[in-house]
């Protein structure tokens, strides 16, 4: 685990991890929260995390890509892609980041 921080792909691979389980806490418990219990308080606070995720991943696959010289249309795209498809995150790291 300590590895995964010291390198750019390890802590892309973090990022990745957390911008889903961000995802799953906002779709299946926030979410419901808010609307079945009338408790918006987790969304409220969900929702800004997760975005912040989100564009994490997104400038760190891009900075990644960049400094790895992956091609666009073989790799970086794909990783950019699974952030957009729920659950992408964890399928693109176990198919494409813990390879590299």
């Amino acid at each position: 685990m300590k590895s995964l921080f010291s390198t750019p792909i390890g802590r892309l691979r973090i990022i990745s991890y957390l911008e889903g389980i961000s995802l799953l806490i906002l779709l299946f418990i926030a979410v419901p929260l808010k609307y079945a219990s009338g408790l918006p308080g987790l969304t409220k606070l969900m929702g800004p995390v997760h975005g912040l995720l989100f564009l994490l991943f997104i400038f760190n696959t891009i900075s990644v890509g960049v400094e790895y010289k992956w091609k666009f249309k073989d790799t970086t795209w794909k990783v950019i892609l699974a952030c957009f498809i729920p659950f992408g995150t964890f399928y693109i790291d176990k198919k494409i980041l813990s390879k590299i």
